[in-house]
């Protein structure tokens, strides 16, 4: 395989997007998602249902509910945010099974995808990775 080829199949393997997620919910898949976001932030607005595991307290205590066996998709606010990102490597370290949401809430937000409050897409005056 040359290096382009393992490159897009990398980010395949390690990426997923709000689509792709939708359809996998939808589906019944066996998805949890993790917003690794802080608590204010998730409270403010978060993907329906996803879990609030703020990307600096994810432990082996606080994940000891998730199965492994489920695929961890984990997100933050979008590009100008890598909590979701540095969640993904704990949760990798933690030996689960992990891909990152591309875009985060912004892009699950712009590709019409409901959100828990539902509001309208407003930019966030700060980054709520904290």
């Amino acid at each position: 395989m040359n290096d382009q080829l393992r490159h897009y199949a990398n980010k395949l393997a390690y990426e997923i997007d709000s689509w792709d997620l939708k359809c996998a919910i939808d589906s019944g898949e066996p998805i949890v998602v993790i917003d690794a976001r802080s608590p204010e932030t998730y409270q403010s607005e978060h993907i329906p249902n996803a879990v609030n595991l703020p990307h600096r307290t994810i432990s082996g205590e606080n994940t000891a509910a998730i199965s492994k066996t489920s695929l961890v998709v984990v997100y933050c606010d979008g590009i100008g945010c890598n909590a979701s990102t540095k969640g993904a490597i704990q949760m990798l370290k933690l030996g689960f099974q992990v891909k990152e949401l591309m875009g985060g809430l912004d892009w699950w937000k712009r590709d019409g995808h409901p959100t828990h409050p539902h509001k309208s897409h407003t930019p966030q005056t700060q980054c709520g990775c904290g």
